[in-house]
């Protein structure tokens, strides 16, 4: 049917036509990949595509370019986003989540423990990740290649990135191994076939492995600590305990409990001790709080023998009233362990001490105990006499603070 006369026939709407600041705002919403793809449609959307405000966001977002950097670089965002895509590509989906957490991590290293910022070593090339593939003849995760083309571990020193611990007869600090040595500690012998070193303590020997294939009843990529069965007649057969799933979800996971004060930092040390928020008593004017922490290089699952190390911190109020000030006479501990076995301890001071408590004052210390199941709690209470009138006596509540051993596989020798 033919068209009425009076209507007349609208042209063809064309990409041409177009104005540019609606196209541009449609090509701001498309990721980088579909942005390089416009390119080769033709050559409007090829001028467009390359419109150098359009590559701001993508610069930030996968590469973490800052302006102040953009203006340092004296380039445009375009060439900076092309020139870092061809070095990193292949570390697109990891590389601003690991940049990210290595950042944070200096700058509070920076604030609390400036000493370990000179330990860290400057970022490895491609070619040396690839010699060391060539070296262990297997393939590295390209989460963990990325963290080393950022910072190449730190050197052997004390005191590791890694965390430390500390009792009266025991002392670990864990590095962060840079590329060549965890290369020289690659494992192939039964037991621990296909695992990369990621930690070493210098005191203990103990390290972190990652499982570079899925062999001896690992995961690909699971990271563990290793704990030797020593009711096994294969001296090869190594159980498990877990740490992560991932390098990524490993170092981002920790480097977040340091930054955000999960960590406490003792003596320029960051120590892994864990503690609940909600695991606080106040009684009177006296407060106590616990963090726990697990030991595997103390622990073993065969025979069942789980280490934990628990650290206090007393603290009498800073506007408690100054004849409030007492000393710590006894202690009183109900040690409960998962099959509900019950074991009281009662005993003079802490520690060997007898610490005083006055008004802004704070007394921690750190002790231990250990389970034959795989968790358990404890709970107390401390005794104290006043100073100003030695006839009274009054207990301090321990809040019931819970102990469980990571996840940990057995070993299949």
């Amino acid at each position: 049917m033919a068209a009425p006369p009076d209507m007349e026939l609208s042209p063809a709407l064309s990409l041409e036509l177009l104005p540019t600041d609606p196209l541009l705002l449609i090509l701001s919403f498309l990721d980088y990949r579909d942005l390089v793809s416009c390119c080769y449609l033709n050559r409007r959307l090829n001028q467009l595509s390359s419109h150098d405000p359009l590559w701001k966001r993508h610069c930030k977002k996968y590469w973490l370019i800052s302006d102040e950097e953009k203006s340092r670089r004296n380039q445009g965002w375009r060439s900076i986003f092309i020139s870092t895509y061809n070095d990193l590509g292949r570390y697109i989906q990891y590389y601003a989540t690991l940049k990210k957490a290595w950042d944070d991590l200096e700058q509070y290293l920076g604030q609390w423990c400036p000493r370990m910022i000179g330990s860290l070593k400057e970022s490895v090339k491609e070619e040396e990740l690839d010699a060391v593939e060539a070296q262990i003849h297997c393939k590295l995760p390209d989460d963990y290649r990325c963290s080393f083309r950022i910072h190449n571990g730190q050197k052997l020193v004390v005191p590791g990135l890694m965390g430390s611990m500390a009792l009266s007869n025991h002392y670990r600090s864990e590095d962060l191994l840079d590329i060549d040595t965890a290369a020289g500690g690659f494992q192939q012998r039964l037991g621990l076939k296909q695992c990369l070193p990621l930690t070493f303590c210098i005191h203990t020997g103990l390290s972190q492995y990652m499982a570079l294939e899925s062999v001896e009843g690992r995961n690909k990529y699971e990271i563990f600590y290793q704990c030797p069965d020593q009711m096994a007649r294969n001296p090869s057969a190594i159980v498990m305990f877990i740490t992560g799933t991932s390098y990524l979800e490993w170092f981002t996971s920790y480097v977040n409990k340091v930054v955000t004060g999960g960590y406490p930092i003792i003596r320029d040390q960051i120590f892994r001790y864990v503690h609940d928020k909600d695991c606080v008593a106040t009684t009177e004017d006296i407060t106590v709080s616990v963090s726990t922490s697990f030991l595997p290089e103390l622990s073993s699952v065969h025979p069942p023998h789980y280490f934990f190390t628990y650290r206090i911190r007393i603290e009498m109020s800073k506007d408690a009233l100054p004849e409030n000030a007492c000393q710590l006479e006894s202690r009183y501990w109900r040690i409960t362990n998962a099959k509900g076995d019950v074991e009281e301890v009662q005993g003079p001071g802490v520690v060997g001490e007898f610490p005083v408590i006055s008004p802004g004052k704070v007394y921690e210390y750190t002790s231990c105990t250990t389970f034959s199941t795989t968790s358990g709690y404890m709970e107390g209470y401390y005794t104290f006499h006043c100073l100003y009138n030695k006839d009274r006596f009054f207990n301090v509540t321990i809040p019931r603070f819970h102990m469980v051993c990571p996840t940990f596989k057995v070993s299949t020798a």
